[in-house]
């Protein structure tokens, strides 16, 4: 081979190297590229999804910040283990589950729902009293129980001041209310069997049955202090912290059922059109036998179920911790209760595990804060079975 003939030969090798690593070049750019494409076009579509995704339900995160606390509530429940307890927060808000300065844990919010739906429908005075949420260690509110005075004025006479009012300031305090039902520890260790359910009917029967008699009667000595343990005076010569009272004119005994009508007419219009009956049983049974003049009874039962009786068309609600029928007793009542009586308490309710004091039982002690006392003493008036 000649020189000319070498020298082109190694020319076109040169241009063949050069072309096939500008080939394979090309090649590891192409790809390069498209893998950083496809990484951004991945980082986009995250973005995407990110605006324009539905956020989720508020009552399906509220049920979600729940189920930490019952599943650790259950555990506590069943076998005293609390380490999921301690420190648990709930829905952000710093509301620490562990209270062992006031004894116990708090229910978590399923079981405390449960609790106060049963005592809202039981026959209690707090199912048509003014109930209100404080945290507190009292309830206090001030109560304006006069008329301003009032004219109308003319374009040149003079105004009258009006009267100064009379201002009362009502404090009920809170008291603690207990219940302590008990379980077996082989009975908690059945997985089949649903312990906050059953706590949760425990508690509410007994803490229905306590607050039911307190609201009623209670002296407010460690208890809410019940509408019937304030003095009770003729409603002819009512004041301001009595409770006004119309008699039958008979000891022991109605004496018409038009008196059944005059104590209607003896509340006030403003709370009349939201008046209440309260009475046990054993007096709705005498009640339900009167007739007026043209023979037709004054009592009728509710026509849907869940609905109560009606006396006089008023609602009628049977509270069996109101005092029989006898001789200077009062045991019809009738007022808005709604503005008449006042239930404050504490929205938690605590509990505190105890498997040493009755082996092999386990004793739950249940703590909540509960008052009650009259807050308008013009809105109930009492029927009372005496000559006057």
């Amino acid at each position: 081979m000649t020189d000319s003939n070498a020298r082109a030969a190694g020319g076109v090798s040169e241009v063949a190297e050069a072309v096939s690593s500008f080939v394979s070049d090309l090649k590891g750019f192409k790809a390069d590229l498209t893998s950083k494409l496809k990484q951004q076009d991945e980082k986009l579509t995250m973005i995407e999804r990110k605006n324009f995704a539905p956020a989720r339900p508020a009552l399906s995160a509220a049920v979600e910040a729940e189920v930490p606390h019952k599943k650790a509530f259950s555990a506590y429940l069943r076998s005293g283990d609390d380490d999921g307890l301690r420190g648990l927060e709930l829905d952000g808000k710093s509301l620490n589950t562990s209270v062992a300065g006031d004894g116990g844990y708090l229910v978590d919010p399923s079981t405390s729902e449960t609790i106060r739906s049963a005592l809202g429908t039981t026959a209690s005075l707090r199912a048509v009293a003014n109930v209100v949420n404080v945290e507190a260690t009292s309830y206090d509110m001030l109560v304006d129980h006069t008329d301003l005075g009032h004219g109308w004025a003319t374009e040149t006479g003079a105004l009258a001041e009006t009267d100064t009012p009379k201002i009362d300031r009502i404090s009920i305090p809170l008291h603690e209310l207990s219940a302590l039902p008990k379980a077996s520890q082989r009975l908690l260790d059945d997985s089949a069997f649903d312990v906050e359910t059953w706590l949760a009917t425990r508690i509410a029967e007994k803490f229905a049955r306590a607050e039911a008699a307190a609201f009623v009667s209670g002296d407010g000595l460690d208890k809410p202090k019940g509408f019937l343990a304030h003095n009770a005076v003729d409603n002819g010569s009512w004041t301001w912290g009595n409770l006004g009272y119309v008699a039958t004119g008979v000891d022991g005994d109605l004496g018409g059922s038009e008196k059944i009508i005059e104590l209607v007419y003896a509340l006030g219009a403003q709370y009349r059109a939201n008046g209440t009956f309260v009475m046990n049983s054993k007096t709705a049974g005498a009640i339900r036998q009167l007739k007026d003049a043209n023979g037709r009874f004054l009592w009728s039962d509710g026509l849907a179920a869940g609905e109560p009786a009606r006396l006089l068309g008023y609602p009628v609600l049977i509270a069996e911790d109101m005092p029989d029928i006898a001789a200077d007793a009062t045991p019809i009542a009738f007022g808005d209760f709604s503005a008449g009586y006042t239930v404050a308490e504490r929205p938690d309710l605590r509990i505190l595990r105890d498997p040493f004091s009755a082996k092999p039982n386990v004793i739950f002690y249940a703590t909540k804060r509960v008052g009650g006392d009259v807050s308008d003493f013009s809105a109930i008036k009492l029927l009372k079975f005496a000559a006057s």
